[in-house]
């Protein structure tokens, strides 16, 4: 099965931690929504508990978006679960995410590691990789993910570790992922470019990295309307990923750039 029909007339969108404009972020209420709406993708994050377990939530901590407080991985999974984001949604573990993806057989996941190999936290990290993917693996999701990270070192472990069988998402510029010992461009999938609206690089920069490397062209959730969307068809996106999915849709649809 082909997944992965994307191109820039064919622009797939992706829902940032599900619809998160209407719904909690990286809630099941959020994902469903969006899954609902017709996405072609959701991204969200994974964070480990301090009992070991999976969970889906962006911040490190949980004040934001909570009515808790400290760092997600000092608080026990049935902590958590006791805690409302945004005052009605619940943190969900990463196996209840992935039932979704039983009855919507097209939809694509883009899946976030946030625990970054920091000094003194290497073991975890890569440990919480192994576990994220080995799940993954076992839900027969593999090719129909992109594995994504700000660290271009947790990049490259998944890289040595598992070559090209899973698909990695990056960021450009390259100071987007931190130190790296390899060009992440030789090797990933896809990656989301950032700095264009601020004219730190140009659109030829972006023609340019794809032309060289192969590697596919996405946009982060800065294209939220027309003028935005249309900047990002101008690079040569071909997945938007926005917080708003039923006005990047419309405007897409409209358009003819989304079927």
């Amino acid at each position: 099965m082909n997944y992965w029909t994307q191109s820039n007339q064919n622009i797939y969108v992706a829902a940032h931690r599900g619809w998160s404009e209407h719904y909690p972020e990286n809630t099941m209420e959020a994902f469903l929504a969006a899954a609902k709406l017709g996405v072609d993708q959701i991204e969200t994050d994974v964070r480990l508990t301090k009992d070991g377990q999976l969970v889906l939530f962006h911040d490190e901590t949980l004040e934001r978006v909570t009515d808790g407080s400290g760092k997600v991985i000092d608080h026990t999974l049935a902590e958590l679960k006791k805690l409302r984001v945004k005052g009605r949604g619940e943190i969900p573990t990463l196996e209840e995410f992935l039932e979704i993806f039983e009855e919507y057989p097209m939809l694509t996941l883009d899946m976030e590691l946030k625990e970054y190999p920091t000094a003194g936290r290497e073991e975890l990290a890569y440990h919480t990789c192994d576990r994220v993917l080995t799940v993954l693996s076992d839900h027969g999701l593999t090719d129909r993910c992109v594995i994504n990270t700000w660290s271009g070192k947790l990049h490259e472990y998944i890289h040595r570790t598992y070559g090209q069988k899973y698909r990695q998402h990056v960021y450009y510029p390259i100071r987007c992922l931190g130190a790296c010992e390899m060009d992440p461009y030789a090797y990933a999938y896809c990656t989301c470019v950032f700095g264009v609206q601020e004219g730190e690089i140009t659109l030829e920069d972006v023609h340019a990295l794809h032309r060289n490397t192969g590697v596919r062209i996405w946009a982060g959730t800065y294209a939220k309307d027309e003028p935005s969307v249309d900047l990002a068809v101008r690079m040569g996106a071909e997945l938007i990923t926005c917080n708003n999915p039923d006005e990047v849709l419309g405007i897409l649809r409209e358009k003819k750039l989304h079927s």
